[in-house]
């Protein structure tokens, strides 16, 4: 039985991010170090800082990553993409020259028996009305389309320098520390969903950019896959157990 792997947060091409070039390559290589191993990987989101796509045009850049990803799918490993708050406007270029399986919400799915809920976890138990707005106007269609009206030579450079001051905004550019299950939305959400769910095996998000393993009730964790931006953690399922693992270079991978 193969494993299953889950990461998310790389915000590949982020200006604010100092060593893009070395953390392409590093996810690349942990990518490589488990072609032989997966039977399918995840993608939670914000993969990329900013993704925009137009009919005909596509952000430049990314080579290394999406032709490893195209790499695992022509082996027959499934690609799971599911698309965060800053790569929420993809079209189908990803799963047409990729081959990816793109999902646009959160899923419920089993996975060797177990049943997993997979999310970004953007917008999930979030209560910030600012947040809350802004995330709508972003799925509103009728924004969408204006914004695809503007070239992307500002388009994209707008998103991009949008995407570098929303992270520089956080102290040092990283995200709070765990605040307790009483004051995190995806905890608070996950607990309540569980209630009504309570088949639920394995709550998977990304978007919060810390690593996090909960125990919700006897069968059921939490999971917080941290990023691939300073931490290069991920999870692994191996059809039994679940793992909170990080990317070294040069180590053997599970």
């Amino acid at each position: 039985m193969k494993n299953v792997y889950f990461l998310s947060d790389a915000h590949l091409g982020s200006l604010a991010v100092s060593h893009r070039r070395m953390q392409e390559r590093r996810l690349v290589n942990f990518l490589d170090s488990i072609k032989h191993k997966a039977a399918a990987v995840y993608l939670l989101g914000d993969m990329f800082d900013f993704w925009h796509e137009y009919r005909t045009v596509v952000p430049k850049g990314y080579t290394r990553f999406l032709g490893k990803i195209s790499e695992l799918t022509d082996r027959g490993v499934e690609v799971h993409y599911f698309v965060g708050n800053h790569d929420l406007w993809m079209g189908n270029y990803l799963e047409r020259e990729c081959g990816v399986t793109l999902h646009r919400d959160s899923s419920v799915m089993e996975i060797y028996g177990k049943v997993f809920y997979l999310a970004h976890g953007d917008g999930l138990g979030s209560t910030d009305r600012k947040f809350r707005f802004l995330r709508a106007m972003f799925h509103n269609r009728v924004c969408q389309r204006l914004f695809a009206a503007v070239h992307p030579r500002w388009g994209i450079a707008f998103g991009r320098e949008w995407a570098r001051r929303s992270r520089l905004k956080r102290v040092d550019g990283k995200e709070p520390p765990y605040m307790g299950e009483e004051r995190e939305e995806l905890v608070r959400f996950s607990k309540a969903y569980l209630a009504t769910h309570p088949e639920v095996n394995f709550f998977v998000f990304g978007h919060r950019h810390i690593e996090l393993d909960l125990l919700l009730a006897k069968q059921t964790r939490l999971l917080l896959l941290g990023d691939w931006i300073s931490q290069f953690t991920y999870a692994v399922f191996d059809g039994e157990h679940m793992f909170m693992e990080d990317f070294v270079e040069g180590e053997s991978q599970p």
